[in-house]
C-alpha cells in the first residue's frame, strides 16, 4: 500500500511539472489566439465607438450589423486586382525558391566533416531570421540609398519599381532560407547512416546519395513544410512591403499587397471593421488552401499528409 501511494504521489508530481512547464505556452495561445476570436464580429459590423464606456467588448455589443459591407471594400477599386496578383505571385515564387535552395543548403551542410566549419556556416545563415524588416531596410537602404548608397545610383531605386520584384525576393530569401535550411537539416541528421555507407560501397556518388537516399527520407518535412506554407499563401510580410520599400508611392506596383493595401485603407478611413474582414477573408483563403493541399497529399501519399 505504502508503494503504491509513494508510486501515484511521483506521478502526479511528474503530471504537475510538466504541466507547469506548459503553463507559459498554454496562457500564450490563450491570450492571442483563442481570445481574440470574439472580435471576428467586427467584420461583419459597422464598428463604431461607444461613447459612455469605450470598451472593446462595448463596442462590439453596440456596433450596427452591416453584413458583408465590410467585404466589399477590397474589391471595389481597381487596386484589387493588382494586390492579389502581388501577393499570390509572390508569395507563389518564395515558396518554390525556397524549398528548392533551403534543402539544397541543408544537404550541403549535412556533407560536411568538420563540425565547427558546419557550426559557424549554421550560425551565418541562422542569424538573419532574427532580425526585424526594420533594420533589414536600413542594410537595403544602404546599397540603395540615392546620394550615398554602395551600388550604382543611375536608376533611382526608390523611385523606379522595375528592380524591387527582385530585391524583394533576394531579402525573403536572405531572412528565411536559413531557418528552413535548419529544419531540413535536423531530418537529414535522422536518417540512417548506414543507408549511405552501403551506397558508397557500392560505388554511388554524393549526388546519387542525396537523391536517392536523402531526399526519399525528408520527404514528408518538405510535404510538411510546403502544406504549412501553401495556407499563408494569401498573407503578405507587412514589414517586408513596407519597411524595405520605405512606402515610397513609386513603388506601389509592385509593392501593394493585401497586407499593405489593408493599412493604408485602415488609415485613410479609420475603418476597422474593414481591416478585420480582410484578415477574416485572407484566414478562410488560407485555411481553404491548406486543406486542399493536405487532401493532395493525402491523396499521394497518406503518410505525407499534415492530418
Amino acid at each position: 500500500m505504502r508503494g503504491y501511494i509513494s508510486g501515484r504521489f511521483k506521478w502526479n508530481k511528474r503530471i504537475a511539472m510538466i504541466s507547469l512547464m506548459m503553463l507559459p505556452g498554454a496562457l500564450w495561445l490563450f491570450l492571442l489566439r483563442y481570445l481574440p476570436i470574439f472580435g471576428i464580429a467586427m467584420a461583419f459590423q459597422k464598428y463604431e465607438v461607444y461613447r459612455p464606456a469605450p470598451t472593446l467588448l462595448n463596442n462590439i455589443l453596440h456596433s450596427k450589423w452591416n453584413n458583408f459591407e465590410n467585404f466589399r471594400f477590397m474589391f471595389a477599386t481597381t487596386d484589387a486586382a493588382l494586390m492579389m496578383r502581388n501577393t499570390l505571385a509572390y508569395n507563389a515564387a518564395w515558396i518554390a525558391l525556397t524549398l528548392v535552395i533551403s534543402v539544397s543548403f541543408a544537404i550541403m551542410l549535412s556533407e560536411l566533416t568538420r563540425k565547427y566549419m558546419a557550426k559557424a556556416y549554421q550560425t551565418l545563415m541562422f542569424f538573419p531570421y532574427f532580425i526585424s524588416w526594420v533594420v533589414v531596410s536600413y542594410f537595403v537602404f544602404a546599397f540603395l540609398a540615392p546620394d550615398y548608397g554602395l551600388l550604382d545610383k543611375t536608376p533611382n531605386w526608390y523611385g523606379d519599381p522595375w528592380g524591387w520584384p527582385v530585391i524583394l525576393t533576394i531579402s525573403t530569401l536572405w531572412k528565411g532560407v536559413g531557418y528552413s535550411s535548419i529544419l531540413y537539416l535536423a531530418a537529414i541528421t535522422g536518417v540512417d547512416s548506414q543507408q549511405f555507407e552501403a551506397a558508397s560501397i557500392d560505388g554511388a556518388s554524393k549526388w546519387q546519395q542525396a537523391w536517392h537516399i536523402t531526399l526519399p527520407n525528408i520527404r514528408p518535412m518538405i510535404v510538411i513544410l510546403f502544406i504549412l506554407s501553401v495556407g499563408r499563401i494569401f498573407n503578405a510580410d507587412f514589414g517586408l512591403f513596407y519597411n524595405v520599400t520605405k512606402d515610397s508611392g513609386a513603388l506601389y506596383p509592385v509593392s501593394t499587397v493585401i497586407d499593405t493595401y489593408v493599412f493604408r485603407a485602415l488609415m485613410a478611413s479609420g475603418n476597422i471593421g474593414m481591416s478585420t474582414a480582410a484578415g477574416v477573408l485572407q484566414n478562410v483563403l488560407g485555411f481553404i488552401c491548406i486543406m486542399a493541399a493536405n487532401a493532395i497529399a493525402r491523396k499521394i501519399e497518406a503518410d505525407y499528409a499534415l492530418f
